[in-house]
């Protein structure tokens, strides 16, 4: 129960990482508000602890700002939800696309900066994780812009994390590998077992990043165990990176 009597906002807690990450908080104690875009499907995770379910555009400051009233100063924070644009060469990719990525992957993180920080600041304490991954650190051909994004949100973390600290407030990133999550295809282009293959054989461990491995590592990074660490990308790969 290392997050018992703790309160924790989970972004995009619907399906995929978030969900793995809501259900691991919710076993270690925290209170946790699933947010997601798609309200049913954080009513649907929400019910299985009897947690709350709330529904949110992380692109949009009025949505976000509404979560704030109804949840504020959370003790955790993760930024979770996330999109890709198709596989596709750079140049092809839309404006509409473009936008749309740095709106949920990048935006996001400041709007929830400006109407969550300044609870935590006055507490005096705060734990905010970020998802972002292994494309910020590894890009891959044909996702350009989705891993300009990511790197995007490594950098931004490590510079919360220093602007932040002498408040009390630690931030941290998770840096995963393609899992097994509703926006796999679209970073395939094509779910297929030949595509599937290639995408593991540059995976030393031999599997895609599961919702439970994000769950494990959040629920560290978060918790009181893990007081002396901030701005830190944990890659959770298999090895991907090395």
């Amino acid at each position: 129960m290392r997050l018992a009597e703790k309160t924790a906002i989970v972004t995009g807690g619907g399906s995929g990482f978030g969900a793995g990450i809501v259900r691991k908080f919710a076993a270690e104690g925290a209170a946790v508000i699933v947010a997601d875009i798609n309200l049913q499907a954080a009513r649907d995770v929400a019910a299985e602890f009897g947690g709350i379910a709330a529904e949110v555009d992380v692109a949009d400051g009025t949505s976000v700002a509404a979560l704030a009233a109804a949840h504020p100063a959370p003790d955790i924070f993760v930024n979770n939800a996330g999109i890709t644009h198709l596989p596709k060469p750079m140049e092809e990719v839309t404006e509409a696309e473009f936008d749309r990525v740095l709106a949920v992957n990048a935006k996001s993180v400041y709007l929830t900066a400006r109407h969550f920080v300044p609870g935590m600041k006055a507490r005096g304490a705060g734990a905010i994780l970020n998802i972002a991954s292994t494309a910020g650190v590894s890009p891959r051909p044909n996702l350009n812009w989705y891993n300009a994004s990511k790197g995007w949100m490594i950098t931004a973390t490590k510079a919360m994390a220093v602007e932040l600290a002498p408040h009390g407030i630690r931030v941290n990133a998770l840096n995963p590998v393609a899992g097994e999550t509703p926006l796999l295809a679209s970073f395939m282009g094509e779910d297929t077992p030949e595509m599937r293959a290639k995408f593991l054989s540059t995976i030393p461990l031999g599997r895609f990043s599961q919702p439970e491995d994000l769950g494990n590592a959040a629920a560290f990074l978060c918790s009181d165990e893990a007081s002396m660490i901030t701005g830190v990308a944990m890659e959770v790969d298999g090895g991907r990176c090395i």
